[in-house]
């Protein structure tokens, strides 16, 4: 499972122009491949006066899922050359969209080819990308006696402190990256003189 991933900071559209023909891509994050397909009709109606409206998308941290479509540009030249971009840019979750309106230049085979990459390339540099990292989900339980402090040494530490709930005992959710688990446990160890308990659960994505 990969460590960490890129994806879009947010929806957006840039637009290119080359040789007359307009070029609008619009990039969404998509969690799954039916939000990518809902994004994809949307653009799709929003646009359904255009020559072309060609789509790819990346799901899952480990690219399992690549689909594209040339939405009748010639084969090869549309899609795919989108769907390389993202791959090259390590882009996952998100979906591109890359909506033409021919200005009565042909472009020829390569020239489709650098335009719909290109078009993707620069809305990534426009929009903007961020990355989120694979992180552990942890359980620590403290007795209410060293439970303010510890969160106090957990937030200043930048460890990222998801929930804390107060019971007979306190319980605090953590989210540590796996490399870092041992050594957590030690200081754990350490700051509460061996009295807090310490459990690690399933696995998260957050922003690094």
């Amino acid at each position: 499972m990969q460590d960490q991933y890129r994806t879009v900071a947010g929806s957006g559209v840039h637009e290119t122009e080359v040789s007359r023909s307009r070029f609008l891509c619009a990039l969404a994050p998509a969690a799954t491949e039916q939000e990518a397909q809902d994004f994809i009709a949307a653009v799709r109606k929003e646009h359904a006066d255009a020559n072309h409206n060609c789509w790819a998308y990346v799901i899952g941290a480990d690219a399992s899922v690549q689909k594209a479509s040339d939405d009748g540009e010639p084969g090869g030249t549309a899609g795919v050359p989108m769907l390389q971009m993202l791959l090259r840019r390590d882009m996952r979750y998100v979906v591109a969209v890359v909506t033409r309106y021919f200005g009565g230049v042909k472009l020829g085979a390569g020239g489709l080819i650098r335009a719909y990459g290109g078009a993707v390339g620069e809305a990534l540099d426009a929009l903007g990308t961020r990355t989120r990292r694979r992180y552990r989900l942890a359980t620590v339980t403290v007795d209410h006696q060293r439970a303010g402090k510890l969160e106090n040494d957990l937030r200043s530490t930048g460890r990222d402190v998801r929930d804390v709930r107060y019971g007979e005992a306190v319980t605090i959710e953590i989210a540590l990256p796996d490399s870092d688990v041992d050594a957590f446990r030690s200081w754990l160890a350490d700051v509460t003189a061996g009295s807090a308990g310490f459990e690690t659960g399933g696995e998260a994505y957050g922003d690094v």
